[in-house]
């Protein structure tokens, strides 16, 4: 095994430094004079079709045993994949659609072979992969990016991967409405790893770039560090499917989005990322904290919470404003415009945590797609960043950290006859406005709102510890 490893990894490298000679022009073959010691390999636009063929499931490897297929519904109009299985629709053996596949005891799956690559090529049908192989091992990553801003995410990420040195390649998916960004290794990585690998990445973007959506975290593909007990994991659909290919779909592009012209010679030059790559790219993209940046309380830390250790928080890279205004109504609002890049980031944080029910049922080798990996309380608005009430004193420690003036102003709230009637009940309901202004530098206090408030006196918080 370790010996077939290393002559597909020298031979993806010969591959690749071919592509780029011819990328350059430059003449590297024996001219007809000289006599050729060998046989010399074909330049990676003409390769044969056997060779595409070997050279795809080079790159795209999961589970050779099953692989899912590709069905629609002819009336419903439904999409989606199963496993390929040789007894599907086999009068007096399939018994669908009473009978799911999952539960069917006579569910023959076919293993994944050169003919069904050839067919997904040439456009006979589409099929996917299985990227968590049964020992929990993975030889490429994906992440998957759908959002209305699929675009800039799928720009921010790919530059986030080119600054860190992870070699990545972008595919525009089947649909045309999102996009994938593929990552390759060398020889088979952990799917932990491969995971942490991802995460680092969004992470770094976010801090550096753009502020993905947590839910990018539940968009790596493997989507768990174990498989799952009765299950094969989840899949992605394999690229370069004739017919979305022929409308520009399911095809590899640059950093402008536009499809490379040779998507063969494309290909054959992704240089795969060895595994000991990872950790060092991890480190370089976090700096030593945990991946995703937020908060996480295990089993452990609940039991000895006085053990717990706080990892030190990164200086921000962005220059801090010398002050920003924060309205306290329901909820915390910053103003996008008074915020950097990183500083929205390390917000939006505050109010994120991992779920623990993701890793419980993990843990177990249960499904977890319908778990998020990372919940968040912070809502975007077109003009402000909110985030609940109580995470005013990590908001402003924050400040502190970086010395940035803030203040904040309390917003009156405009109650209806519902809850002015209940207010005696409530008293923090009642119809005033508290403005407090923190100690770092004298600055304007701006109390937004139209509506009658009562105003309190200054009061200064206690200087950070």
């Amino acid at each position: 095994m370790a010996e077939q490893e290393t002559l597909a990894a020298v031979q993806a490298e010969n591959a690749r430094l071919i592509a780029l000679l011819g990328s350059h022009g430059i003449e590297w073959r024996l001219s007809p004079s000289q006599p050729a010691p060998g046989a010399a390999a074909p330049e990676p636009s003409r390769l044969s079709t056997t060779e595409k063929v070997t050279l795809f499931r080079r790159l795209f490897r999961g589970r050779m045993d099953v692989y899912p297929v590709r069905w629609e519904g002819k009336t419903s109009g439904k999409s989606g994949y199963a496993p390929a299985c040789a007894n599907e629709w086999r009068a007096g053996v399939c018994e669908k659609p009473r009978i799911k596949c999952g539960d069917c005891g006579k569910r023959l799956l076919i293993p994944l072979s050169d003919a069904v690559i050839y067919d997904h090529l040439a456009g006979a049908h589409t099929v996917g992969v299985y990227p968590l192989l049964e020992d929990d091992t993975c030889y490429f990553l994906a992440v998957d990016f759908d959002e209305a801003d699929w675009r800039d995410d799928a720009r921010a990420f790919m530059q986030s991967c080119d600054e860190l040195g992870v070699p990545a390649a972008l595919e525009i998916s089947r649909s045309g409405q999102g996009a994938h960004a593929w990552v390759f290794f060398a020889c088979r990585v952990s799917a932990r790893d491969s995971r942490r690998l991802g995460t680092a990445v969004i992470s770094h973007t976010c801090t550096r770039t753009r502020q993905l959506k947590l839910e990018s975290y539940d968009r790596l593909f493997p989507n768990q560090d174990t498989m799952p007990k009765g299950g094969f994991g989840n899949l992605i659909a394999l690229p370069l499917q004739k017919w979305p290919r022929e409308s520009g779909f399911s095809v590899f592009v640059d950093a402008d989005l536009r499809p490379h012209p040779d998507q063969w010679a494309f290909l054959a030059a992704i240089r795969p990322m060895p595994a000991h790559d990872i950790e060092p790219t991890i480190l370089r993209a976090t700096g030593g904290v945990h991946p995703l940046d937020v908060t996480f309380i295990d089993d452990e830390d609940l039991a000895t919470p006085w053990k717990r250790e706080s990892a030190s928080p990164k200086k921000l890279s962005d220059a801090m404003p010398p002050s920003l205004t924060v309205t306290l109504a329901n909820r915390i609002y910053f103003e996008k415009a008074q915020l950097p890049q990183a500083l929205a980031n390390r917000l939006i944080r505050l109010a994120a945590f991992q779920n623990p029910e993701f890793y419980k049922a993990q843990a177990m080798r249960m499904s977890v797609w319908d778990k998020p990996r990372v919940i968040g309380n912070a809502e975007n608005f077109p003009q402000h960043i909110a985030l609940p009430r109580g995470c005013l004193d990590a908001a402003m420690d924050l400040m502190r950290q970086w010395t940035c003036c803030a203040t904040t102003a309390s917003a009156a709230i405009c109650m209806t006859s519902d809850l002015a009637a209940r207010s005696s009940m409530w008293p923090s309901l009642a119809p005033c406005a508290l403005t407090r202004k923190l100690p770092f530098r004298p600055c304007c206090i701006t109390t937004p709102g139209s509506c009658a408030r009562q105003q309190h006196s200054a009061r200064p918080l206690p200087p950070p510890r």
